[in-house]
């Protein structure tokens, strides 16, 4: 997942607004007693995320599973003077050196795990991570979104450089959406290189979420709906799910 994305992933979500981003889960992560200290954000993919929480005073730690997304987010942030670690980890298995303050999972992380085992195995690991006290916070594509917004259809953008086409497949019996993609990408002396990428995402509703979170351990578990302070509705495009892990 994310191989031949990864060179063209920034380029390509260059309209989303990761300063808003930070600014929006800095006000979640106060909210829940996390106001300074050490972050690990799973799946940071490039870092489009982890690099502003840094500058917001968060001692971050990256991780993601595709070694491509990680170099990208390497390369980012050492041109930007940071020195930050951006580790190879499967989110389901995390194992960090030290307890974190807070774990993060956004941008769709979540929505890559399929199956209640790896959801389960996911939080296990994000409640072993983070100190007692500490919290976790993550965001997911609601049902809404993946069954009536992406669904079955069919996207393209011809641009500059890149050509893409984006074919969604919708799996109601599995509540999974297949993402097809292939791209054209002009190289230098004119000819286009064909690139794809096949990914799969599974709906998660709010009562298997909530229980899976208790199930590992969490407590105090709210669901916020996009980019608010709002209680979610089953009608909201984004997610926003915290927990914390008591104190012992």
């Amino acid at each position: 997942m994310y191989q031949a994305f990864a060179e063209l992933y920034d380029e390509l979500m260059s309209d989303v607004d990761y300063e808003s981003w930070a600014d929006y889960y800095t006000r979640l992560l106060s909210i829940y007693g996390v106001r300074e200290g050490k972050i690990c954000e799973c799946a940071c993919g490039t870092g489009g995320l982890t690099i502003p929480l840094y500058r917001r005073g968060f001692q971050m730690t990256g991780v993601d599973l595709s070694q491509e997304m990680l170099w990208q987010a390497a390369q980012k942030s050492r041109k930007q003077g940071i020195a930050m670690p951006f580790v190879r980890q499967d989110m389901r298995a995390l194992n960090l050196h030290r307890p974190m303050d807070a774990v993060l999972a956004t941008c769709d992380g979540v929505n890559y795990l399929l199956t209640e085992e790896d959801l389960l195995s996911f939080f296990r690991a994000a409640y072993r991570s983070v100190r007692p006290g500490g919290a976790l916070v993550f965001d997911v594509s609601t049902p809404y979104k993946l069954k009536n917004i992406l669904c079955n259809g069919l996207l393209g953008e011809d641009r500059e450089d890149i050509t893409y086409l984006w074919q969604n497949s919708w799996n109601e019996k599995r509540q999974t959406v297949m993402l097809d993609l292939c791209f054209f990408v002009r190289e230098e002396d004119g000819r286009y290189r064909r690139m794809e990428e096949h990914q799969r995402q599974r709906a998660w509703d709010q009562k298997t979420l909530k229980e899976t979170l208790w199930r590992a351990g969490f407590r105090a578990v709210s669901l916020y709906g996009d980019y608010t302070l709002n209680t979610a509705r089953e009608e909201n495009q984004r997610w926003h799910i915290a927990a914390t892990r008591g104190e012992e």
